[in-house]
C-alpha cells in the first residue's frame, strides 16, 4: 500500500494464471493477425503496382482504411469495437473479448510491413520469373514471398512485440492477463512489487520473441 517493494504481496499462482492468459491472447491474436495481415499486405502490394485504374483506385481506398485503423490508439479501438466484439465472441472482456480488437489493431500494421518487405524484392528477379511465363500468383508465392521471407519474419516479430504491449493495455478494460494484474494491484492498490513482477515478465516475453525472430531472420537470410 505504501509503494515499497514487498514480494509477500505477490500471489504467484495468480501470476501463473495471468501469464497463461497473456500467452493465450498473444497466441491467438498473432495467428489471426498473420492469416489476415499477410494476404492484405500482398493485395496492397499487387494493387499498388497494377496498371489497372480500378485496382489503383481500390488500392487508394484500402490504403486509407489501413492507415485509419493503424492510427487509432488501441485503448480507444477496444472501446469502439465493443458492439462488434460482442457479436463475434459474445463478450467484450477477458481473453476471448480481447482477440477481435487485438487482431483488428495489429493486422493493418502487419499488412504495411508485409507490403514494405515485398517492395524490397529485386525487380529483376520478378521480371525474370514473368518472362518465363509464370502467372501473377506463381510469381508472388514462388518468387516474391521466398525472396522477402527474412523481411516478413522481421515484420511479424515487430508485430508480435506490439501485440504484447496491446495485451498489457487491455488490462485497463478487463482484458485479463498481466496487464490486469498490473492495473488492479500495481496501480489501484499501489503494490509496487506486483507492478515490477508484471513488468519483468512482459520484458522477458519481448526479449524471447525478439531473440527467436532475429535467429529466424539470420537463418533465412541468404549469404
Amino acid at each position: 500500500m505504501n509503494g515499497k517493494l514487498d514480494f509477500s504481496q505477490v500471489n504467484w499462482e495468480e501470476f501463473g494464471k495471468a501469464t497463461v492468459e497473456t500467452l493465450q491472447m498473444l497466441g491467438y491474436s498473432s495467428l489471426f493477425t498473420l492469416l489476415l495481415g499477410l494476404p492484405l499486405g500482398i493485395v496492397l502490394f499487387l494493387w499498388a503496382r497494377s496498371s489497372s485504374y480500378v485496382l489503383r483506385v481500390l488500392y487508394s481506398i484500402l490504403s486509407v482504411i489501413v492507415n485509419i485503423l493503424r492510427s487509432v490508439p488501441f485503448i480507444i479501438l477496444i472501446i469502439a469495437l465493443i458492439p462488434i466484439t460482442k457479436e463475434i465472441v459474445n463478450t467484450s472482456i477477458g481473453v476471448r473479448g480481447m482477440i477481435p480488437p487485438l487482431v483488428i489493431g495489429a493486422a493493418p500494421f502487419f499488412a504495411r510491413l508485409v507490403e514494405t518487405a515485398l517492395r524490397e524484392v529485386d525487380r529483376g528477379v520478378i521480371e525474370a520469373a514473368q518472362s518465363m511465363g509464370a502467372s501473377t500468383w506463381q510469381v508472388v508465392y514462388k518468387v516474391i514471398l521466398r525472396e522477402s521471407l527474412p523481411g516478413l519474419i522481421a515484420g511479424f516479430t515487430v508485430t508480435v512485440i506490439a501485440l504484447i504491449s496491446y495485451t498489457a493495455m487491455s488490462g485497463l478494460v478487463g482484458g485479463g492477463g498481466l496487464g490486469t494484474l498490473a492495473v488492479n494491484y500495481g496501480y489501484y492498490r499501489y503494490e509496487t512489487a506486483v507492478m515490477l513482477v508484471s513488468l519483468v515478465l512482459i520484458v522477458l516475453m519481448v526479449q524471447i520473441i525478439q531473440m527467436i525472430g532475429d535467429r529466424l531472420v539470420l537463418h533465412f537470410t541468404r549469404k
